[in-house]
């Protein structure tokens, strides 16, 4: 949906769309203190988790905590882009990521030159490299263990990486694993998302709207029955929000409301049961 579109409630940009600016997601309590916590551990390292459910908000916690711990001097910052890799191309973007010529047959030779560069940037800076790594309950076991060693040094009584990793309840299940609890044990910082109720949803859409520039695009009517249908779910709101304003883009709606939703949304029977009766009258 482009800006000429979105022009028409004067909106900056799509307020349910997945690729909002840094600076207008939405950061609860819970996430506030979350960002604190890792401001703290990063002087120290060691692992931090971000679990919930699908939809519940997981991504955009990486990117709020990416964002902050950025603006943090001299903090370096990474992102796992492909987590499910064999362990050999976790090396070769380790290496990518922390600008770290390594050669994928020297296996030792890549763990000594990035615990050599983290000790560097730890001995120059006093903080510890971050890295970011979601879906990670995609990561296999072997590509677990290879970091926690990784990260670690002196007996495992100091860490040289911050890693921060995100996914649904498999990876809290793996965690628990006979050959992952070493991992599972060393997490200092955790955030749990959850489902939300309809009044947090409707602070979030509230947000939302004042960000993007047109706080009225919905009435208080339709931000209640989109709250009370999303089933606590973030992804599920955006959607049928996201599914509203294009259809009131193209009416040329004046506001969205709930007329427009219980037409796009209404049972396809009811539906036609309406068109029956409108054909019967005529």
């Amino acid at each position: 949906m482009n800006k000429k579109l979105l022009s028409i409630y004067g909106l900056k940009w799509h307020p349910f769309a997945s690729d909002l600016p840094d600076e207008a997601l939405w950061r609860t309590p819970a996430m506030e203190h979350f960002c604190w916590r890792l401001e703290q551990q990063i002087r120290d390292g060691g692992f931090a988790l971000v679990t919930g459910d699908p939809g519940t908000g997981k991504s955009v916690a990486l990117r709020i905590t990416a964002r902050q711990l950025t603006a943090v001097p001299d903090v370096l910052v990474g992102a796992l882009s492909r987590p499910q890799s064999k362990l050999a191309d976790i090396y070769r973007e380790l290496g990518d990521l922390f600008s770290v010529p390594l050669s994928p047959h020297n296996r030792w030779g890549g763990f000594k030159a990035l615990r050599e560069k983290w000790l560097a940037h730890l001995s120059a800076t006093l903080y510890r490299p971050v890295l970011l790594i979601d879906e990670a309950q995609q990561m296999e076991s072997e590509v677990f263990s290879e970091l926690r060693l990784l990260a670690s040094t002196h007996f495992d009584s100091r860490s040289l990486l911050t890693v921060i990793l995100a996914g649904d309840s498999r990876l809290l299940e793996r965690l628990r694993s006979p050959d992952l609890i070493p991992l599972g044990s060393r997490i200092r910082t955790r955030l749990v998302l959850d489902y939300l109720t309809p009044r947090e949803l409707a602070s979030f859409v509230e947000h939302l709207l004042t960000q993007s520039g047109n706080p009225r695009l919905m009435t208080p009517e339709l931000v209640t029955t989109l709250c009370e249908r999303a089933a606590g779910n973030y992804r599920v709101l955006c959607n049928m929000a996201a599914d509203l304003l294009a259809e009131g883009i193209r009416r040329e709606a004046a506001q969205l409301d709930e007329k427009l939703y219980l037409e796009v949304f209404a049972p396809p029977s009811k539906q036609r049961n309406r068109s029956d009766g409108r054909r019967a009258a005529g």
